[in-house]
């Protein structure tokens, strides 16, 4: 029965604090963010206070679900790193509390956490979204004139397209104008060039005051031709200031807008199901038709198939297919011209009708995935709160370190490594080119073997994060030789048995002569016996044993001609040469696959060489140091019979 303990509470606390404090900093961190995006809606608007309050509230809202999983790495992380800093953490070990157990707190938290985040995208973030698309949507039609760029064309006004070569922001004036304006059909337009101008918003913000200076006015006046002349009236005018007024809504409304009822983000989850089926029936109907057109136009009843055939039984029955070839041969050279150009317009018109319904329908089966991206990231934005959790818990428990120093680098790497997965998947998803649930759900996949691993390593006490074992393997793995470092001891108990190291150092000589006769080691081995036999070598490993010893006593000598000597005997890797790993199943499947196989052949000869370079070397330290040893083994042996 799940009881409630102080330790329970305890670390819950903990772990609530940090989190309050985190939500709000990882909230405003992407609040910044993301304002980078509309700061140009929102300068020089005029915009009131509570215009201004609803932008960051409903921006907010919008966020909330996306702070919550990185709040929760990071407050877990800071929570038990603070923990194992303390030493608190060693105290619930040695009480016989493992860290799952002391764990089990948070993890009811952090799911209740992940359940308030798929409330708040199913329930709060459509409505979020849809009142802060509204309210950004009139943010731009507020002020215009102050949006207006410098050197292309705006189309932000109606039925009117402004070119502005340069523009003062702070008297408003704009200079090298050109307007191209549509009065009233595609038949009535007008072309503007003035030298400077001015657009200003009416007081009722209905209208737009046009002011130019110095210019022409083109207008073509086609559909004013009652008569059907020839020519075609037009109007040209030069003036020297003019005055024009338009129409155009700019004041402060947040009536509801119709594009933003299809956006998947506006949606919860059971509108978008209900969705996708329209769209997907909406394809299938759009694919039908555009099959049977395509049928009518390239297909003639004798060349379909069954299956075509039957589909196709109400069209073709009803019309009379006659021998085109022979009916054309019969037309005059003028008719033949006239017949090639009207099938080559009806074909062109076909093709332009097959591609509008191929994009139509391209746009549908984008809006599907689309969709379907927005339902399940729901799921996988939820889910991440607790892998980050299983991440952030254990690696605090390993790292030991509190504040906000290491466990924010780690934040921000984990979370880095989450969003560039997360976001290249969405688009890999939205273009077709993975499948919807692969790409929203890759970065949960490559996230969760972490906190596995993360978890296991820190419930076992593993050593995740120790840079000499790192380094060792990594030498180990590129054959890397190591070095001695043997120091001078600060207290010496007892001295080194000067005579009996002499003894095992003279052996270890002898034993290297005897080796290096029976063992050729500048040969080339036997493939077989180094891939499919077993090939440990205990001469080496009892002589390098044996040495070993030797210098582990004589390293608490006071002489630093020795400890010299000594810093200069080789670490001689006693299981290289012979084969590449220690495991025979592995040294088979080396063997089999030959391109691994002759690279780790290569590499063991390699070590061979420098098994036989080691041996030499060490009979040279031993030529000029047992004499020394012997030395001080006589002068102990003397001052111990004085």
């Amino acid at each position: 029965m799940f009881r409630i303990k102080k330790l329970d509470i305890f670390i819950a606390k903990q772990f609530g604090l940090l989190f309050a404090g985190t939500f709000f900093i990882c909230l405003f961190v992407l609040m910044m963010q993301f304002l980078w995006r509309y700061v140009d809606e929102m300068i020089g608007k005029g915009l009131t206070l509570d215009v201004l309050a609803q932008f960051f509230w409903y921006m907010g809202l919008m966020l909330i679900p996306q702070a919550l999983p990185l709040a929760v790495l990071l407050s877990s992380l800071i929570t038990f790193g603070n923990l194992g800093e303390s030493s608190e953490l060693t105290a619930i070990k040695a009480a016989g509390i493992s860290l799952m157990q002391s764990m089990r707190s948070l993890i009811v938290i952090v799911c209740l956490i992940a359940g308030l985040s798929y409330f708040f995208q199913d329930v709060v973030g459509p409505e979020a979204n849809r009142s802060f698309g509204r309210l950004l949507l009139a943010m731009k039609q507020t002020s215009p004139e102050l949006e207006i760029p410098e050197g292309i064309f705006y189309d932000g006004l109606p039925n009117t397209n402004l070119y502005v070569a340069k523009k003062d922001v702070e008297s408003g004036h704009m200079y090298g104008i050109i307007i191209y304006r549509r009065t009233g059909s595609y038949e009535d337009q007008a072309i503007i060039l003035a030298d400077s101008g001015m657009l200003q918003s009416t007081a009722e913000k209905k209208h737009l005051l046009l002011t130019l200076w110095n210019g022409e006015w083109f207008e073509n006046m086609r559909s004013q031709d009652i008569g059907g002349s020839a020519e075609i009236p037009y109007r040209r005018e030069t003036f020297v200031h003019k005055q024009i007024l338009l129409d155009y809504d700019g004041g402060f409304s947040l009536d509801d807008v119709s594009d933003l009822s299809s956006n998947a983000k506006v949606k919860p989850n059971s509108r978008i199901l209900h969705d996708l089926d329209s769209i997907r029936r909406d394809c299938d109907s759009i694919g039908r038709e555009a099959y049977s057109q395509a049928c009518v136009y390239l297909f003639r009843p004798g060349q379909l198939t069954h299956t075509d055939s039957l589909h196709m039984h109400n069209i073709v029955e009803q019309r009379a297919v006659p021998r085109f070839d022979s009916l054309f041969s019969h037309l005059q050279g003028d008719r033949k011209v006239a017949v090639m150009k009207e099938a080559s317009r009806q074909a062109q018109q076909v093709s332009n009708d097959l591609l509008m319904r191929g994009d139509y329908a391209h746009y549908l089966y984008r809006q599907v995935r689309i969709h379907q991206i927005e339902a399940i990231g729901k799921f996988t934005l939820a889910l991440s709160c607790i892998i980050f959790f299983f991440i952030g818990a254990p690696l605090g428990a390993i790292i030991r370190k509190g504040g906000l120093g290491v466990p924010v680098i780690i934040s921000v790497l984990v979370f880095i490594v989450y969003y560039i997965f997360e976001n290249s998947g969405m688009r890999m998803a939205r273009e077709d080119e993975w499948a919807v649930w692969f790409g929203k759900s890759i970065s949960t996949m490559v996230l969760a073997p972490m906190a596995v691993f993360f978890t296991y390593k820190a419930n076992k006490d593993s050593t995740v994060f120790n840079i000499d074992a790192y380094r060792l393997l990594v030498m180990r793995m590129l054959g890397l030789r190591q070095k001695r470092s043997i120091v001078a001891k600060e207290v010496i108990i007892e001295d080194p048995k000067y005579l009996l190291d002499a003894d095992m150092l003279i052996g270890v000589g002898n034993e290297i002569h005897h080796y290096s006769e029976a063992h050729k080691l500048l040969r080339w081995p036997n493939p077989v016996h180094v891939f499919f036999r077993p090939g440990d070598d205990h001469e080496i490993e009892h002589l390098y044993g044996v040495l070993e010893v030797a210098i582990e006593d004589l390293s608490y000598t006071r002489n630093s001609y020795v400890l010299m000597k000594l810093n200069q005997y080789p670490i001689i890797a006693t299981h290289a040469h012979t084969r590449p790993f220690e495991r025979k199943w592995l040294n088979v499947v080396t063997g089999l696959f030959l391109p691994t196989g002759i690279f780790f052949y290569i590499r063991m000869i390699r070590y061979r060489v420098r098994l036989y370079k080691d041996l030499q070397h060490i009979l040279r330290i031993n030529k000029k140091l047992i004499p020394r040893v012997v030395e001080l083994g006589n002068i102990k042996e003397a001052e111990i019979t004085v």
